[in-house]
């Protein structure tokens, strides 16, 4: 049996040493939440936030398919804590899963060149405009399949007001690309970026990468960058973060 923590803080320990915004964010209480084995002192802990699980403690199958009542998402990146949870994943769900790659950046506070950053954000091609993202914004990428996870982890405009940041490039009335919070802790943000596909490959992901990072450096917040693929990484490399590590990961699209 698992239950969901009232108070997420009780499962800090079994994630102590895990540098990731998203897990930040759910012990804060802030975004996601954590489910474990027991209330007290768990042994076990799966933390859900948006479409990330994190995996910590002692494998437990039934922490491992915690999920709350109204669950309806149709996929899932579980991240193992070692290959003692990996073991279980893969026995749990067998050819439902598929084990990925990652990229992760290093934590390094303020250690951008701002100036670069500044730079990038005027490389934009004719016609087309970087604007923060406001309420038409908003509503724009959430009209969109492709835009839409900009913002989808604030279900209303006043939510994302509260709690997100984001930068978006628009020619006329079109959404074209946009950098935005996909999770948010105390001390930062982690950033979604998506680009319409057919206007991929101009440097509008790096012109709003660069706008959002810019915006929470002078709020006092630090832009986490997590890769999910080499060019991900090779766009946050240009941007000014470093590589710090691969790790593995379990993509799970169906039966969750």
């Amino acid at each position: 049996m698992a239950v969901r923590l009232t108070c997420p803080e009780t499962a800090r320990p079994l994630f102590s040493g895990w540098e990731d915004t998203m897990i930040w964010a759910a012990l804060e209480g802030t975004m996601g939440e954590v489910w474990a084995d027991r209330e007290e002192h768990p042994n076990s802990a799966l933390i859900l936030n948006g479409d990330f699980a994190f995996c910590a403690g002692r494998p437990d199958r039934a922490v491992l398919t915690a999920r709350p009542a109204d669950w309806k998402q149709d996929f899932l990146i579980l991240t193992p804590q070692n290959e003692d949870w990996s073991a279980l994943i893969e026995a749990v769900y067998g050819r439902q899963v598929s084990r990925r790659e990652r990229y992760a950046t290093r934590k390094e506070g303020d250690v951008f060149d701002r100036a670069l950053l500044r730079r990038q954000t005027e490389r934009l091609p004719a016609g087309c405009c970087l604007r923060p993202i406001d309420e038409p914004l908003y509503r724009l990428c959430m009209a969109a399949s492709w835009s839409r996870d900009l913002v989808s982890r604030f279900p209303t405009w006043a939510a994302y007001q509260s709690l997100a940041l984001g930068w978006a490039v628009t020619r006329g009335t079109e959404l074209l690309s946009g950098a935005s919070t996909y999770s948010r802790y105390s001390g930062g943000i982690e950033i979604e970026i998506d680009t319409r596909p057919d206007c991929r490959r101009q440097g509008l992901a790096s012109a709003c990468g660069a706008a959002l990072m810019l915006d929470s450096l002078e709020r006092g917040l630090y832009p986490s960058w997590d890769a999910q693929n080499r060019g991900s990484l090779a766009l946050a490399e240009g941007l000014g973060y470093r590589f710090s590590h691969t790790y593995p990961v379990y993509e799970l699209s169906e039966g969750i």
